[in-house]
């Protein structure tokens, strides 16, 4: 699908086509680096950039953390975290907002994975390695592994409205001290991970996008990610880095 932004330039309006599939919605879920259903643990210490929740569970199924409650007990704070850490058992009204975003977590989860008439269907048998990825809905019936560097490529560096959708009904597997390179405009929070199964980035590694996961997310040591992971069981870290998106 193609859109047209208009952009003000030098005091000229021009036109940009960003092309792509309609941009999947995060809803409230949007607003975290890393959720969970069913924990986030970190062994040794990450540094993880904007907030992170697990809900319908307590804050224990958050372990590694160091977690220091605040005073109002409606969030707590690590300092492996630039941001706050909130669970379903903190005080009101966090339980009743952590909720919603769960929902909304697996409202774009549902939207991701229906989106119909694939641009790309079953590239390279489900292996990106070495590959340039355009903007479009890429469909995989199988799992997707990354096992050499591979580029995202948008079509205007300042129009940075492309964007990508990934379906697959496996699982995502990248392997160790690989990267995914955004090239042309491409944006992290333009590009969407649809994984029905598990994702595995493995040691020393670079991923780039939203994950929206069905079972669990893996980062091994070193490994790093600029997006977010939303996980509807659990996230393992291993010394890891996650970045959220700047917008």
């Amino acid at each position: 699908m193609t859109k047209f932004v208009l952009i003000a330039a030098l005091g000229a309006i021009a036109s940009v086509s960003a092309e792509g599939p309609p941009a999947v919605s995060l809803g409230k879920a949007g607003t975290y680096a890393i959720l969970s259903k069913a924990g986030i643990s970190t062994v040794p210490t990450s540094v993880i950039t904007g907030d992170i929740g697990v809900s319908p569970i307590a804050f224990t199924a958050i372990t590694g953390f160091s977690l220091v409650a605040d005073s109002t007990n409606t969030f707590a704070t690590s300092t492996q975290v630039t941001g706050k850490v909130y669970a379903a058992n903190y005080a009101p009204p966090t339980p009743a907002t952590l909720t919603p975003t769960i929902g909304d977590m697996e409202i774009a989860y549902t939207d991701a994975a229906g989106r119909h008439t694939p641009d790309f269907l079953n590239l390279g048998s489900g292996n990106l390695g070495g590959q340039t990825l355009a903007p479009g809905l890429y469909k995989f019936g199988s799992s997707v592994i990354i096992p050499t560097d591979c580029t995202i490529e948008g079509t205007n560096e300042t129009g940075s409205t492309d964007t990508w959708i990934f379906q697959m009904s496996g699982d995502l597997v990248m392997a160790a001290n690989k990267e995914v390179i955004l090239t042309g405009g491409a944006k992290a929070s333009n590009i969407v991970w649809q994984v029905a199964g598990y994702v595995e980035v493995e040691a020393g590694a670079h991923m780039e996008g939203i994950l929206l996961v069905k079972t669990a997310a893996h980062f091994r040591t070193g490994s790093s990610l600029t997006g977010r992971i939303l996980a509807q069981t659990a996230v393992t870290l291993q010394s890891s880095t996650v970045t959220q998106p700047s917008d």
